[in-house]
């Protein structure tokens, strides 16, 4: 079976909007979204998710804790927590949509647009699976960022650091956009 050059180029798309959505799906369900340190307690790092809390220990031993309650959260993170799984939802809805309008399916065949129009679709919803993962993780960054450096917050409470999550989450949402912004603006 010989694959035109749009094709291809559609099949590297959605390849790396897979990738985009498994690290999506990674960021939002690791438990590193915040680490905590104590300047009384070196031996421990805190490091706090979306869905639980975890203590790491120097000799190598993690524990974790599920979040309690949902409203005990801090503000960024319960909405986070919402804006993730709504990325993670749209992306798995994009996937479906541009991989049935594929140029090297043979679905559609009867319908001329219909093609186009998953594509449209499927880039939209990219697009904004991209938005919705980029949002949570800068809040995030940003909150800490605020709290590192409030002044009046005394030396002893643990002061926070960004965690690999939100270096990760800067990834696949700039991905997503970007194979949306492909794949809305793709020749048929």
């Amino acid at each position: 079976m010989e694959w035109s050059c749009n094709a291809r180029v559609q099949v590297g798309a959605m390849l790396l909007a897979l990738f985009g959505w498994v690290s999506s799906c990674v960021t939002t369900f690791v438990p590193l979204w915040k680490n905590l340190n104590l300047d009384l307690n070196e031996l421990e790092i805190w490091t706090m998710g979306l869905w639980q809390v975890c203590i790491m220990q120097e000799e190598g031993a993690t524990e974790c804790k599920a979040h309690d309650s949902f409203l005990a959260l801090p503000l960024e993170l319960r909405v986070s927590r919402v804006l993730m799984c709504l990325s993670n939802g749209l992306g798995l809805l994009a996937l479906f949509f541009t991989s049935v309008g594929l140029d090297c399916w043979k679905t559609c065949e009867g319908k001329p647009g219909a093609k186009k129009q998953l594509l449209l679709a499927g880039g939209a919803a990219f697009s904004a699976a991209g938005i919705t993962t980029l949002v949570p993780v800068s809040w995030v960054a940003y909150t800490t960022v605020l709290e590192f450096w409030d002044e009046a917050v005394p030396d002893i409470v643990p002061g926070g650091s960004l965690a690999r999550p939100c270096s990760w989450g800067g990834l696949p949402g700039p991905s997503s956009q970007q194979v949306g912004r492909f794949l809305s603006t793709a020749p048929a």
